[in-house]
């Protein structure tokens, strides 16, 4: 949950990184979200109402979170751009947000992940 809190609190951020557990937690949460909303919205018969002004709330942090996760693995936002071939831009695109980060800092910041991330394992 505070991943999904801290996604809404850099409500418009769309610079530095961020990282996996960042940004699934936070679309973990929105279909969860998602979920309970639809099923109350049919319970009062509300027409997509709730889960429409939901979608709305979130559309410009679940941007942000996207892009800060693009910059994690050294890729600019531009990246998202992929996803307009058909079929494998969506598969490449999902490998990329699956892809952990590199060790240490990039152009984009530090590591989400701190300093033992950059330190090797032995």
């Amino acid at each position: 949950m505070n991943y999904y809190m801290d996604v809404l609190k850099k409500y418009a951020v769309f610079t530095g990184r961020a990282s996996r557990a960042e940004y699934w937690y936070f679309i973990l949460f929105n279909l969860i979200i998602g979920i309970v909303l639809s099923l109350v919205g049919r319970l009062i018969h509300d027409g997509g109402i709730l889960g429409g002004l939901y979608s709305l709330a979130v559309f410009i942090p679940g941007l942000a979170v996207l892009f800060r996760r693009l910059h994690d693995i050294g890729k600019s936002g531009w990246w998202i751009f992929i996803l307009l071939i058909p079929l494998v831009g969506v598969i490449w695109f999902l490998v990329l947000l699956a892809t952990d980060s590199g060790p240490g800092d990039n152009q984009y910041g530090p590591n989400p992940k701190g300093a033992a991330a950059s330190l090797p394992t032995v």
